[in-house]
């Protein structure tokens, strides 16, 4: 996989200020972490941030700092305004040659469905896997054919095999299915039961004024 190179000022204070200023310039604060180096707090252009969140794709990144450290990470977590959906924070885990880590990575179906043309429908249940590999086997995506499927198919997640991946999801977990079309039945009125007499009194539920003058007259 190619590399994506990102440049990245260390934020020193780490106050509500800074922040505030941090993103008034264009900037989204955000954390580099990994199990050998001290995380370090940085914040990152926000034009060069959004192609590598808003895609997908999955990328691996040379972080480059401003004293030319330089660190090899992948995007682990990002925070988004609950209004504006912009990003306001970002998690870098940092990746060590040989070491394996987990992240997850986009799912793109490949074909068209047969049970489709015969009135199915897809239903896709994930849009992305969790994987543990080394570094040197990330993939962009995982694809998946889905064109054999008929009306009543799926693929679980035991189905699927990747060289260099441990898929981590349950093996019983559905991943995409085809069934069948949903149809309305409108309602049909109940038929008279056969040898049930059509002029049977229905139960009463309240009297009328005729009936209750008949009842108080027969008591007098």
């Amino acid at each position: 996989m190619e590399k994506v190179q990102i440049k990245a000022k260390e934020r020193t204070l780490k106050t509500k200020s800074e922040t505030k200023t941090l993103r008034k310039d264009g900037m989204i604060p955000g954390v580099y972490y990994s199990k050998h180096d001290t995380p370090i707090s940085i914040g990152i252009s926000q034009n060069a941030l959004n192609p590598l969140v808003f895609t997908k794709e999955t990328h691996l990144i040379s972080l480059q700092m401003e004293d030319d450290r330089q660190f090899d990470c992948i995007i682990k977590d990002v925070q988004f305004d609950p209004v504006s959906d912009k990003v306001v924070h970002f998690d870098l885990l940092g990746l060590t040659s040989g070491e394996t880590f987990q992240l997850e990575v986009p799912i793109k179906y490949i074909g068209s469905p047969v049970g489709i043309k015969e009135g199915g429908v897809l239903q896709q249940f994930l849009h992305k896997l969790d994987v543990e590999c080394l570094p040197k086997d990330i993939p962009q995506h995982l694809e998946i054919n889905i064109q054999g499927l008929n009306i009543g198919d799926s693929i679980h997640v035991s189905d699927l095999n990747y060289e260099g991946l441990t898929l981590l999801n349950p093996d019983e977990t559905v991943i995409v299915s085809v069934t069948h079309a949903k149809v309305e039945v409108e309602p049909v009125a109940e038929e008279a039961v056969e040898g049930e007499e059509e002029s049977a009194e229905p139960e009463v539920i309240g009297k009328g004024k005729a009936d209750k003058e008949k009842d108080e007259e027969e008591e007098d």
